[in-house]
């Protein structure tokens, strides 16, 4: 049943945001088409939330209707060469994907675990992490073609436009992702280690491989140490993870930075090293103290506990100012902006 004016706040992992002025829980896939075809019939705004964990909700709330994605369900369909095939509810927990494939002995999606929110937004932003996006292993989607009102099963991965922590789908409410499917390696070994901090922490080489178990847990240890495994005790972990992404410039651009070649001439450089040499450390505060960089980690910024919106848009807008104002570089949001803007 719809629920009326449902605080949107405890709903996302920053919990900041005013409230719905509807809410209907859709724990099927023809619930999550019905009622967003019902309310694009009735001429009413819409939003489609998973986990809450990559969107920024302005404080005046959505006058519109609310679906929250609660459908979950994972199946796995061994092939013939080892590997398996996994498909997964949109609304399904996204670690415990992570957790229940490295407990069938697939590698693949190691790297990954920690991440917050559901299993439909991964394709959405390309998720990725330690070296890893979900386009190394997506197979295809099932869509909602909001313009269209049909459903397009089965969409591959190569018409999704996947780039870094981006897709058609982002940044565009026409399509919602109603099934995800992977194709994961069996043996149980890890993907190929490429982060160096990730390698460093297992004690190998970059490019070895370890049992994906082991990775994982490296993976977990080391965003545990960034504020970046959701804590309700820890106001670090109140943050929509990493709010800016790392930008793609020319070489040269910003020339002590480090960075990581991106093709034709282009570097992509640490977001994070940006913000720490532009001033802003780690606990920097905004307004009031209300919302502050992590005190782990200054690429996250998070709600102390009585935050609002505003207030951590504030402080978005003046790292972002100070970062191009020292290097002329220009930061770009991660998260999805609901009703507000940077």
């Amino acid at each position: 049943m719809p629920r009326p004016d449902v605080p949107l706040a405890p709903l996302t992992t920053l919990r900041l945001g005013g409230p719905a002025r509807r809410l209907v829980e859709a724990p099927s896939v023809e619930a999550v088409v019905g009622t967003v075809r019902a309310a694009d019939e009735a001429g009413e705004p819409v939003l489609v939330l998973g986990g809450g964990s990559n969107v920024v909700v302005a404080d005046e709330g959505l006058e519109g209707t609310v679906v929250l994605v609660t459908g979950s369900g994972i199946d796995v369909a061994s092939g013939d060469d080892g590997s398996a095939l996994v498909t997964v509810e949109a609304g399904e927990d996204w670690d415990s994907v992570v957790a229940a494939t490295v407990a069938d002995g697939l590698g693949g999606l190691e790297c990954l675990s920690g991440i917050p929110g559901r299993t439909g937004a991964t394709p959405v932003q390309n998720v990725g992490a330690y070296g890893v996006e979900i386009a190394d292993l997506l197979v295809d989607v099932d869509l909602y073609d909001r313009r269209s009102g049909t459903v397009r099963a089965h969409v591959p991965a190569a018409d999704l436009g996947l780039g870094y922590r981006s897709s058609v789908l982002k940044n565009t409410d026409s399509a919602i992702v109603l099934r995800v499917r992977f194709r994961l390696p069996g043996g149980g070994a890890s993907m190929p280690i490429r982060y160096a901090e990730l390698a460093r922490t297992l004690g190998v080489e970059q490019g070895s491989r370890v049992p994906a178990g082991v990775a994982r847990e490296a993976v977990l240890e080391l965003r545990r140490g960034k504020g970046m495994v959701l804590d309700a005790r820890d106001h670090d972990t109140w943050s929509a993870g990493s709010f800016f992404t790392n930008p793609i410039v020319p070489a040269g651009t910003v020339p002590d930075a480090p960075g990581w070649p991106a093709g034709d001439g282009l570097v992509k450089v640490p977001a994070a090293w940006l913000i720490q040499h532009a001033g802003f450390g780690r606990g920097h505060a905004g307004p009031g103290g209300r919302v502050a960089l992590s005190t782990k980690h200054v690429l996250a910024l998070t709600n102390r506990g009585s935050g609002r919106t505003e207030d951590l848009l504030d402080l978005a807008r003046e790292v972002r100012d100070g970062v191009r104002d020292t290097f002329g570089v220009a930061l770009r949001p991660e998260p999805v902006l609901v009703g507000c803007t940077l």
